[in-house]
């Protein structure tokens, strides 16, 4: 089968890798019906995260299940899944208090499971899942194929930014303001909306993302960065700040911006991959009673949640990808979003 492997900054190439088999008994195939490249696929590509071997990339995917291995209950041949953006049994301490990227058994796509078998990079024409009945959601029959957008960014982006929200306390009549205008945060819009945000502000410098972003239901856009920006975020709160800012970048940049816009006594949810050295400053945090809390969305727990909503309709998270390109194209894909063309682009095999 065709996979994507990245050898080392700005390199990223499709290549021929052997055909997934099933090796444990717990363990599915999937067939990739769509996946994309994400935000944080391009620290390695940037080489801002070092790569010191070529190996396989991709972490979102949705698909048709192919094969199941004999102790897979929950799973079956033919079910449309939705795969989150890692492996998990679900069933674990960590997966049972609502951490599942804490899975004591779970791992990552492109890597060596624990059980001693390989699970595929998502970004590929097949992967094997570890922990079949644990990490897929199957969806009630086979979806329409303009629905495959939006189930897709269940595997990740809709579950983070709504995961940004959620950390940061977000409920009916909060005001907020999102830092980072790529698919998280413009789904961190959506998810503030969702669970009743009275305003929400979006920190935009991009006129396509501005209007999406005013679309999924932000009432104000701020263009400005830096003390700029937090003195604009002051101004529209009543020179105190919003109640609970969502970080959805990583750097130490927009950590910064996140908490200086705060109110005493409000709260950052974080979700941005940190890079960039973002540190806290506990003084500060201290002195104004703002809360930090976030991390790596997990977003298997978030599925069946928000999967009734994309299947009505009454949220649309798959506008955020804004260019589709073949499997072939994997590499144009990531020059795409690097160069800010794109803000996310959907891959079909």
């Amino acid at each position: 089968m065709r996979a994507t492997v990245i050898y080392g900054e700005r390199d990223i190439r499709l290549e021929e890798v052997p055909d997934p088999t099933l090796s444990t008994g717990g363990d599915a195939i999937v067939r990739v019906v769509a996946a994309c490249v994400c935000g944080s696929d391009l620290w390695p590509y940037r080489g801002i995260a070092p790569t010191t071997h070529p190996h396989r990339i991709g972490h979102e995917f949705v698909g048709v299940v192919e094969e199941v291995g004999q102790n897979v209950a929950r799973i079956s041949v033919g079910d449309f899944v939705i795969a989150p953006f890692y492996d998990c049994d679900n069933t674990c301490v960590n997966c049972r208090n609502g951490v599942t990227t804490s899975c004591l058994h779970g791992g990552w796509w492109g890597s060596d499971d624990t059980l001693g078998g390989f699970a595929d990079g998502a970004q590929g024409e097949r992967v094997r899942v570890p922990h079949a009945d644990g990490t897929l959601v199957a969806t009630p029959g086979q979806p329409d194929d303009a629905l495959v957008p939006s189930l897709l960014t269940l595997a990740d982006v809709m579950g983070t930014g709504h995961h940004a929200a959620v950390s940061a306390g977000v409920t009916a009549g909060s005001t907020v303001v999102v830092v980072g205008d790529g698919a998280v945060g413009l789904c961190a819009v959506l998810a503030s909306k969702r669970l009743g945000a009275s305003r929400i502000v979006a920190m935009s410098r991009h006129a396509d993302r501005q209007v999406l972003a005013r679309e999924f239901g932000a009432t104000d856009i701020v263009e400005e960065r830096g003390d700029a920006g937090v003195d604009r975020v002051l101004e529209l709160f009543d020179g105190i700040g919003a109640d609970c800012v969502l970080e959805c970048v990583g750097t130490k940049e927009s950590m910064d911006q996140a908490i200086r816009s705060t109110r005493p006594g409000g709260m950052v949810g974080y979700v941005g991959v940190p890079n960039g050295g973002p540190e806290l400053p506990v003084r500060p945090l201290f002195n104004r009673n703002v809360g930090v809390n976030g991390g790596v969305a997990p977003v298997r727990g978030y599925i069946e949640e928000l999967l009734p909503e994309v299947l009505s309709g009454a949220i649309d998270p798959g506008r955020v990808f804004d260019l589709e390109l073949p499997l072939a194209g994997v590499a144009d894909a990531y020059a795409a979003m690097d160069e800010r063309r794109a803000i996310k682009v959907l891959l079909r095999p």
